[in-house]
């Protein structure tokens, strides 16, 4: 015997017979009625949590520009004509105008597309219900001012 290993096969019959195994069960064939389980859904968000329950497409028709052209630095700021403001979206838009906004600012604070923001202030201005401050890059100027370059890069090395 060298490391617990035998050739003689004369202890196995010394031990005794071995006992007689079961046949393996078939197994079960599956229920063709029965249902799995559903996976667990998560919960739905509430209204007041929910930036709104109209999808976005919905405000803009479909729409992905307007006849305002805006950049995302133009500011905006509510008119005396914003009274006559019908649709709810609007009045959450005013009500973010009160001071002058930019389109990137209303359009992160409302948690809505840039386009869609876009879109919507277009509609809003084109109706009367905003005014549109022009910005240095809508005056159609080939080249920006040299000034307010150096005003921008100034700022920019004092941080």
């Amino acid at each position: 015997m060298v490391s617990g290993f035998s050739f003689d096969s004369a202890r196995i019959r010394k031990r005794g017979k071995k006992k007689a195994t079961r046949a393996a069960e078939p197994p079960p064939e599956p229920d063709p009625y029965a249902t799995l389980p559903f996976e667990p859904v998560p919960p739905l968000p509430s209204i007041e949590s929910s930036a709104s329950i109209v999808r976005a497409y919905a405000w803009t028709g479909g729409r992905t520009t307007s006849e305002v052209h805006l950049e995302i630095e133009t500011l905006v700021s509510v008119n005396e004509r914003s009274a006559t403001a019908v649709r709810p979206e609007h009045h959450d838009v005013l009500a973010l105008c009160q001071s002058p906004r930019s389109v990137a600012e209303i359009a992160s604070l409302r948690h809505l597309p840039l386009g869609v923001t876009k879109v919507l202030l277009g509609d809003m201005a084109s109706h009367g219900l905003i005014d549109v401050h022009r910005t240095a890059s809508s005056y159609g100027e080939e080249r920006p001012d040299g000034a307010l370059l150096e005003r921008v890069l100034a700022g920019l090395r004092r941080l």
